[in-house]
């Protein structure tokens, strides 16, 4: 991840999503996601790759709901979770995504509690409402999000967290992979 010469953020490529599903989900912490203008900052992530009993392409699985977790790098996965909850993946590999399970809001938040009745979007399935996307942008290289890198100087833009922020642990209600290590 890189600033451009201005200082600012780096607009995200689908490049960016061509490499190791589990760096990516650490990379797209601190990222700036915007759709029309409206979003916030990416503070949670998971990762979800063949090898994954929790994931949906475990195996090689292929089916008409997943199908966009073949689509190659960047593409949007979008599905309802429990028939309820949208749920917004970035594709990185061959049945490979990273779920954006939550956003600090902060660009647009009226609008996104008026599409929520709350801003808070600390759920996966409350960050593709709140940024009014749904099934319709499955598919679509990066939906028409905005997706900007971290500042370089993440302690100071995250309130004096370590350099190994950001952190990794297990996911709820989801087993380890198979080699028995935790997801990020």
């Amino acid at each position: 991840m890189r600033r451009t010469k201005s200082g600012t953020r780096a607009l995200l490529q689908p490049n960016f999503f061509a490499r190791d599903v589990d760096h990516v989900a650490r990379a797209l912490v601190g990222t700036l996601i915007l759709v029309d203008g409206i979003g916030g900052i990416i503070v949670e992530t998971e990762s979800y790759d063949p090898t994954d009993p929790a994931s949906h392409s475990f195996e090689g699985r292929r089916t008409p709901r997943n199908a966009a977790m073949f689509a190659g790098p960047g593409h949007a996965y979008v599905y309802r979770s429990y028939g309820i909850h949208w749920c917004l993946n970035f594709v990185c590999g061959e049945g490979s995504a990273v779920l954006i399970r939550a956003v600090e809001p902060t660009v647009g938040i009226a609008t996104m509690e008026r599409r929520r009745g709350t801003a808070n979007v600390r759920r996966s399935g409350a960050t593709v409402r709140s940024v009014g996307r749904e099934r319709r942008d499955d598919g679509k290289i990066a939906f028409g999000a905005t997706l900007r890198t971290p500042p370089r100087d993440r302690k100071a833009e995250n309130h004096g967290r370590s350099e190994d922020w950001p952190d990794q642990g297990c996911r709820c209600g989801a087993p380890l992979r198979p080699e028995g290590l935790a997801v990020p």
